[in-house]
């Protein structure tokens, strides 16, 4: 894939990966459409570069999400780059209370269901065009969980799985369909948790090297010494992991 001459629509724009990504495709010479549920952080993210748009929505709710996918047709029917960036965590224990069924159906809702809906919504806009990519942000835990984020955990292994199956489907079509799989990532999700944080612009470069060579999978940082870890003993590296 070029990395300049696109338009590229980045979900969870407004701190963190997806404004890193943003500001960094933007500069290549990209058109780039910030998604993201801070207007506020849109504004201050639209106002470093010509070339970025933004989009207010919460992807949670369906009907946000189908509203962005019509103001995209609309307004930015050269689309050709969807990055499926948006994500939370929430971490509990599900032995000492009952009180997280809003934060298991938001974690879902967030991390797995709104990148398949956006992706349905959006492919009949990508398909017609002579180069296109789906790119999903999923992570080091899709491979080898921690106990303290099951379902953050369990939806970016459905994200994993989704993406080498989509990536089935569309193989005689234009679009490629691409997973980055980060490790743990500076950014506010994470403030407090871990050691050894690579930076988003850090894994923006990686990204980008990996795009511009049409890996379908990139593996950012320790990852790939993960992916080695879990082929010769997975058992060391699920303990590993397990405690974050």
């Amino acid at each position: 894939m070029n990395l300049s001459d696109n338009t590229v629509l980045v979900t969870g724009a407004s701190s963190g990966i997806g404004y890193a990504l943003a500001l960094r495709l933007a500069q290549l010479n990209n058109t780039v459409i910030a998604v993201g549920r801070h207007q506020a952080r849109l504004n201050e993210l639209q106002s470093r570069s010509a070339r970025i748009h933004s989009f207010c929505a919460d992807l949670a709710d369906k009907q946000q999400l189908e509203q962005l996918a019509l103001w995209v047709e609309e307004n930015h029917p050269g689309l050709n780059v969807l990055i499926n960036n948006a994500g939370i965590q929430y971490n509990y224990t599900f032995a000492e209370s009952r009180a997280y069924l809003y934060q298991i159906e938001h974690e879902i809702n967030v991390n797995l269901t709104a990148p398949l809906q956006l992706t349905a919504l959006l492919l009949p806009t990508l398909v017609g065009k002579q180069a296109a990519a789906i790119v999903n942000i999923s992570s080091g835990l899709a491979l080898a969980p921690k106990q303290s984020a099951p379902v953050y955990c369990g939806t970016k292994a459905g994200l994993h799985i989704f993406t080498k199956a989509l990536r089935y489907q569309l193989e005689t079509t234009a679009v490629r369909v691409i997973e980055v799989i980060p490790p743990l990532v500076d950014t506010p999700m994470t403030a407090g948790r871990g050691k050894n944080k690579v930076s988003p612009e850090r894994l923006v470069d990686e990204f980008l090297s990996g795009f511009a060579r049409n890996q379908p999978e990139i593996n950012i940082g320790k990852v790939g010494l993960l992916r080695t870890l879990l082929r010769l003993s997975p058992s060391l590296a699920d303990s590993l992991l397990k405690n974050g």
